[in-house]
């Protein structure tokens, strides 16, 4: 059973910083892709940070310049440290894992994190 685990939400006022991480766990041989997304109230689910096996980056343009995405293959682990906090960068964060070598010969695919809330008020 490979489980994913967030911690470091929290309130933060406008302009400040967090860092979320997320530790994978389990039967894991490696891990593709690997990515934070966040949901607010009434909204879908959107990609904020994706971060490759290979070290290759993608955001979305709300969060480009202020947040960065990072991994750690070793310990299965990914981070979003994230600057510069807008109110708009409220919601629920989650870590997700697209592809996963389970053992040898096995993958499995789209596994996610219960998520952790992010509140950016004053």
């Amino acid at each position: 059973q490979v489980q994913l685990v967030e911690s470091g939400g929290g309130l933060v006022q406008p302009g400040g910083s967090l860092r979320l991480s997320c530790a994978a766990s389990g039967s894991i041989f490696s891990i593709d892709a690997m990515g934070w997304y966040r949901q607010a109230p009434g909204k879908q689910r959107e990609l904020v940070a994706a971060i490759t096996s290979g070290g290759n980056t993608n955001y979305a343009d709300s969060v480009k310049g202020r947040f960065t995405i990072s991994r750690d293959n070793a310990k299965n682990m990914v981070s979003l440290q994230m600057n510069s906090v807008k109110p708009e960068d409220t919601a629920v964060y989650y870590c997700n894992a697209d592809k996963i070598r389970i053992s040898r010969y096995e993958w499995a695919y789209d596994y996610w994190g219960q998520g952790t809330q992010v509140t950016v008020s004053s």
